[in-house]
Parts: C-alpha cells; structure tokens; sequence
C-alpha cells in the first residue's frame, strides 16, 4: 500500500512508498483494529521533519511515514474488540507509551522518558497511508455527524488538553473565573482555541500577523472575538486594549511572542505555552519586570504538547456543541484539500508556500 514518506536527518526527502498492508494479528491481544485512512492532515511539524529539524525512523527502518493527523473508518476488529464496530469512524492518538509510570497509567504525553513514541513523529511510523492497525484503546469513536471535521480531531486535542490543564493548575486558587482570553496566532490551533475560549463562554481577543481583511480574521468574528494584527500593534498594545488577559493560548511558533505574552496576564493569570521553537533566536526581555510580576500577582505559565485519549473524547462533545453554536464554522477551516497520496509534492509545496491555508489535508479514501 501506498502512503507518504521522508528520511529523517536529511532535508527535503519526502516521497512515495510502499508498505504491506497491516493486519488486525499485528495486535497479540486480539484487541486489534484495522483501520481504512480516509483523511490526514499536515501541518508545521511534518514540515519541520521534511526539513530534518528533527524526528527519527521507526527501528529497522531509513524512512518515516509522516502525517499525525489522522480520520479514518474501522474495517475489521480483532476477537477481544467490543468497544468499535466495522463502519465505525474514527480518529487514532499521536503518543505511545515508553516505560515510565505516566505511560503506565495511560498518560503517554507526560512521560518522564527521554525516548518517547510519537506515530509520524518519532520512532513510529504515521497515518499518511492507506491502513493502519492499531490497539482499540488508541481509537476514538467519532460521531457521523462529525465525519465532515472529523480529520480536525487531532490539532483540537492539542487545544484541549492545554485548556484542561490550565483549569486543572488553577484550582490552587480555589475559586477562579476568567473572564478574558488572549490566543496568539490565527491557523488552525489558534482558530480551534478561540473557539474553546468561546464556547466556554471568554471574551476573546486573537492576534495575528496579517492586517484585515483576511480570511482568517473573517473566522473570528463569525465566533464575535476579536481579531487584532500584529502589523499594527504589539502584542503588549493589544493587552493595553483589550487585556489584561487571565489566560493566553499561545500557539504562533515565535518565542518572541511566547515572551511578550508573559506581560500581558491579568493577576492570577495563566500563560499555555503551545509553540514548537527549534530555531536559535535571541530576544532582548525585560525579566526584571515578569519575574516580579510573576511572583507578586501568583502568574502561572506551563507547555503543552500532544495530548491524550482524554482530551480528544473532549474534542469530540466541543465539535458537537460548536456544530449548534457556530453551524457551519468548523468545514471553513479545511481549506486545502490534496487528492490522493501521488500529489505529496503538491502537499508539502502547498503546506510550505501558501500562508492562506488554514488546513492542508489529504483525502486518501471515500
């Protein structure tokens, strides 16, 4: 079978492979599941591993399947599988579990490990191919309602679990109610986290580098946020605006951003730091003022990366709330559409050149 490849280590390798059709025995516990790709998206990171900033081969192999975004339909099931039906849809987890206790207990993307598992990131082969196999307790059921979004599974899990966790570390406060949200950047994450914010009921204020119109800030106010450019102000003249803000989504991949978003919290604010920053930029930063801010007014920042089973059953009930709330605003985001695994040069030139995509994906089966 077919599916889309690089080699780690060595830029600008991505191609056509083959592979053999995965069979449910591949799982020994009889719990495996066969699954028909239907949909994969790309995105910043299968980018990055085409230009070998980093992820490694699976052992045994010179080449990486990349794609992590995954939507596909269950086709077979193991003797041991009660939870998934054929024709089941469905949406499969990015992490897999090493030997620490987080990976014990189901928490693969809090693992202690310096060696950690991701499918078409690290050591495992990922989902830009036709079939995969996977243990049931990595899928999740999505609803048909949602088959049209559901290859957006996977980025609104990231979103997810860095709001759950913002909550969760804000519970030291006993009683905390924001009120304000800032998310910087406007692709997909940024747009998925606007929603969360206001679906949860926050006054959102999204930045971004392009100036209006533009399609992107079009989408946030269809969700009544607001849209600022960074073209025209800073990051700390939109705080002036509209801030501050109890807690920031940062999701730009520019550090200096992440660090400008550090002075804009509210008291007792919360800063989700979600950006992938591999370069060596160096910025000048007032650290006086933040460690002080941050230790008087009881600030609080952490990072977030790929998330659990968790966050994308969690993922699955927002897309249904945001289908009523908002109809029709989530197929807005899917604006660029590859047909078939054969157009992977047109996949990665779309992915890389063209700033107006908000989701580069590829149909690979009906």
């Amino acid at each position: 079978m077919k599916a889309i490849a690089v080699k780690p280590g060595t830029p600008g390798t991505v191609h056509l492979t083959e592979l053999e059709k995965p069979k449910i025995g591949d799982v020994d516990s009889g719990r495996g599941v066969l699954v028909q790709v239907l949909q994969c998206g790309v995105d910043g990171t299968d980018k990055e591993i085409n230009d070998a900033e980093y992820g490694n081969a699976p052992p045994g192999h010179d080449f990486l399947v990349i794609g992590h975004e995954n939507f596909g339909r269950v086709i077979e099931v193991g003797p041991n599988v009660t939870e998934l039906r054929p024709g089941d849809l469905v949406t499969a987890t990015v992490r897999r579990p090493g030997k620490s206790f987080y990976d014990d207990i189901g928490y693969c993307d809090m693992t202690t490990e310096d060696t950690y598992y991701e499918r078409g990131i690290n050591l495992l082969h990922g989902f830009l191919t036709e079939y995969i196999v996977e243990d049931v307790q990595y899928l999740v059921k999505v609803p048909t309602l949602l088959e049209h979004v559901g290859v957006l599974m996977e980025p609104m899990s990231v979103v997810e679990k860095g709001v759950t966790q913002a909550y969760e570390i804000q519970r030291r406060l006993k009683i905390w109610r924001p009120k304000k949200a800032l998310v910087t950047g406007s692709g997909a994450i940024g747009q998925l986290a606007t929603l969360v914010f206001r679906l949860r009921g926050l006054d959102v204020t999204t930045v971004a580098r392009s100036p209006k119109p533009n399609k992107k800030a079009e989408l946030i106010d269809e969700l009544d946020a607001h849209y600022a450019s960074s073209s025209d102000k800073s990051v700390l003249e939109v705080g002036n605006e509209y801030g501050p803000f109890d807690i920031v989504f940062e999701a730009t991949g520019s550090s200096k951003v992440a660090f400008e978003s550090m002075e804009v919290l509210e008291k007792n604010g919360i800063l989700i730091l979600n950006s992938i920053t591999g370069g060596a930029n160096t910025n000048e930063v007032p650290t006086d003022k933040i460690n002080m801010d941050f230790v008087l007014h009881n600030k609080a920042m952490f990072g977030t990366v790929n998330a659990n089973r968790e966050a994308y059953e969690t993922a699955v009930k927002d897309f249904t709330h945001a289908e009523m709330a908002y109809e029709g605003w989530l197929s807005k985001l899917l604006t660029h559409p590859i047909d078939g695994l054969d157009n992977f040069i047109q996949m990665m030139d779309t992915l890389v050149n063209d700033r107006s995509a908000l989701k580069v994906y590829v149909n690979i089966a009906k």
